[in-house]
């Protein structure tokens, strides 16, 4: 009887595996998505549209941030979906007027998302819809961005940085742009 269910198990074990596989190789688009998401859709879009954001880089950023894990938290105390810093969250909640703020709300998807595309508007706004620069600030800040962009090591132009000293700030901007590239063909 023991030998009977064993034999049971793995039958139907492999006929899931099975089917798993027929869908998937029917549509790798579907598979895709479950590792590129898009999980809080509407306010990834709600906030994007009011920004003038591309809501698939908004997804992106989420993504290479947190994966959607609204409860995340960094080694540098950034929180939430968007991985918004203490100090730009209050600075954030005074220009959006959100009253009674305090750093928890930072883990409420709808006030992270609201306060991380506003964030991403002003970078845009401060380095002129340029996208290596925008993820650079997001990921290593603004001064150091504006720093890089003095210094001829970093910047031959001014303009457009052709190094950038952060080794994780690099790798931040091949990853959200990886995903925002995937999420652009998925999604679109």
């Amino acid at each position: 009887m023991v030998v009977n269910l064993k034999k049971y198990r793995r039958l139907l074990v492999v006929i899931m595996v099975v089917m798993v596989l027929g869908v998937a190789a029917n549509s790798t688009n579907w598979f895709l998505k479950i590792l590129y998401p898009i999980h809080y859709r509407s306010l990834v879009e709600k906030y994007s549209d009011e920004y003038d954001l591309d809501p698939l880089l908004v997804a992106a950023i989420i993504k290479t941030e947190s994966k959607f894990n609204e409860k995340a938290k960094s080694h540098k105390e950034a929180k939430g979906l968007m991985q918004i810093a203490p100090i730009t969250g209050e600075w954030a909640a005074k220009q959006l007027d959100i009253k009674d703020y305090n750093e928890e709300m930072l883990y409420v998807p709808e006030i992270n998302v609201r306060i991380g595309c506003w964030y991403i508007d002003r970078l845009s706004s401060e380095f002129d819809g340029r996208l290596q620069l925008i993820l650079a600030a997001y990921n290593g800040g603004s001064g150091n961005v504006n720093k890089w962009l003095d210094n001829p090591e970093y910047s031959q132009d001014g303009i457009t940085l052709n190094k950038i000293p952060f080794l994780e700030t690099r790798a931040y901007i091949d990853k959200v742009l990886k995903s925002y590239k995937i999420y652009s063909i998925l999604y679109r």
